[in-house]
């Protein structure tokens, strides 16, 4: 695998590597990896509150050809605060804009709360992921990644829980929690697909993920199901875990279009 996501120069211009790149198209990136990097630009300007949640639309294909980022605080309260972040590209054309809750956190002790099960990391399998190929042939998101199944699992279409460990945004830079499970919440819309592509394309302009906990280690989970509508409207609901438990949850409105 490539050493990361991203390569940077000055730390402000992005230059995608191979494993960002997108299945459909070899020109655009995934929206995962470009959203850690909106999640990283968001922790930078508020680094004494902890992110909880990310929204962010992808207004327009993220280019293989680069881009940077600009952040910004929009609400600084005592405990809750807003921020958001803006990705252009080199003409200075907004591709994604996203918005950041932020929360200062405090130690309330034992409290109350509802179990979850998880699989057991231990007695997963390694497997392909969800597409073995990208579209166009070319190196991709696949090749960033890797994946293991709990038994019964595997990636045909469906409802689908995977676990996943991926390369880091940038070299020698250590990805927050936060950061870290940000392209495994892109992927809900491909986990949990009712078909595969060459049927239905399932393509996401949004995406919203909230995390009640910091998820830890770098094997994270993912319990994925879609909802298809006639109408061309899908929703793709992902429950996120780590092998503590559940961390949060990841939401993709989808654009359901016939294969062409």
């Amino acid at each position: 695998m490539a050493a990361s996501f991203f390569s940077t120069a000055d730390g402000e211009w992005f230059v995608p590597n191979d494993p960002a790149r997108g299945p459909w198209d070899a020109d655009s990136c995934h929206g995962g990896p470009p959203t850690g990097l909106l999640a990283r630009a968001l922790e930078r300007v508020l680094p004494e509150f902890r992110l909880v949640r990310i929204t962010v639309d992808l207004t327009r294909p993220v280019p293989m050809a680069g881009f940077r980022i600009e952040a910004e605080v929009t609400r600084a309260g005592r405990s809750v605060a807003r921020s958001r972040a803006v990705l252009v590209d080199g003409d200075g054309t907004e591709r994604a804009r996203a918005a950041g809750l932020h929360v200062v956190g405090r130690e309330l002790g034992p409290l109350p709360n509802v179990e979850v099960a998880v699989p057991r990391f231990d007695e997963s399998v390694p497997g392909p992921f969800v597409f073995e190929r990208s579209l166009h042939g070319l190196p991709a998101f696949m090749s960033g990644v890797e994946l293991r199944y709990p038994p019964g699992e595997s990636n045909e279409p469906g409802p689908t829980t995977v676990w996943m460990r991926t390369i880091p945004l940038l070299p020698d830079e250590e990805m927050s929690p936060f950061q870290r499970i940000c392209p495994l919440a892109d992927c809900g819309n491909a986990i949990g697909r009712n078909a595969d592509p060459d049927q239905v394309g399932f393509v996401n302009p949004d995406l919203t993920l909230t995390l009640h906990r910091e998820p830890v280690g770098e094997w994270l989970g993912s319990s994925s199901v879609s909802h298809w509508e006639p109408t061309g409207i899908g929703l793709a609901d992902a429950l996120l875990f780590d092998t503590e438990g559940v961390v949060g949850r990841a939401c993709q409105t989808l654009l359901l279009t016939p294969s062409s």
